[in-house]
């Protein structure tokens, strides 16, 4: 009912993640970044556990393989799960498995990784790491990209509803968490329209957590 991709920025080591499906709110269930970490989508029948988990194996040292395997040691019902990973290294692995809903894939290269289940096609995932890879600029536009050319290749068997896109730099928390839960029209665009918004706010919002004194206005009521 996803597809998805796990992303690294070569410049900046910046990490993303972008992801969109039929079911309500993917993203608060299945999209984890780390700052100096990592990136890792958890979907298919989804256990929200499973992304911190392997986020905490890769902070302690372990390339993605291998805390992927470490997952796989560890969790139960991974016959169930899909998992994407990318380390701070830029190394990329994936976990799917056998009773993966529907048609399913998975992609992977230097940087960036991309699966899905109940896909029109198996070709959604390579087409996801191949605009990826043909795009340039800001990571956030690249993860939209990507995700515009994996809709494209035809995405999901059935319309999308929810779609998330979640970017991790050199803070605590994520620089950009932008969401759409639920819309009947596609949500892709709408995180789209979302990041066009919020992209050239993003620093002046960093800049507000670490020193409010020297933040810009925006105009809106009660920012002076």
């Amino acid at each position: 009912m996803t597809f998805s991709l796990v992303a690294r920025c070569a410049e900046t080591g910046m990490f993303g993640i972008a992801i969109s499906s039929s079911s309500p709110a993917v993203a608060a269930r299945c999209a984890y970044t780390r700052a100096g970490v990592g990136a890792v989508a958890s979907q298919n029948v989804t256990d929200p556990r499973l992304g911190p988990l392997v986020l905490d194996r890769m902070e302690v040292g372990l390339s993605a393989p291998d805390a992927i395997e470490a997952m796989r040691r560890e969790a139960e019902h991974l016959d169930y799960r899909q998992v994407l990973a990318v380390d701070k290294h830029g190394t990329t692995a994936i976990h799917s498995g056998g009773n993966a809903l529907g048609i399913w894939a998975e992609a992977k290269a230097e940087n960036v990784a991309s699966g899905g289940n109940l896909l029109a096609n198996k070709d959604v995932p390579a087409a996801i790491v191949d605009a990826f890879g043909a795009s340039g600029g800001h990571l956030g536009d690249r993860l939209i990209a990507a995700m515009r050319a994996g809709l494209a290749a035809g995405g999901e068997a059935g319309p999308v509803h929810s779609a998330g896109m979640q970017l991790a730099d050199k803070y605590a928390w994520p620089v950009a968490d932008l969401r759409c839960d639920w819309t009947e029209n596609c949500p892709i665009e709408a995180i789209a329209t979302a990041w066009e918004i919020y992209k050239p706010q993003l620093d002046a919002y960093v800049t507000r957590a670490l020193d409010p004194r020297e933040a810009p206005s925006y105009g809106v009521p009660g920012d002076e």
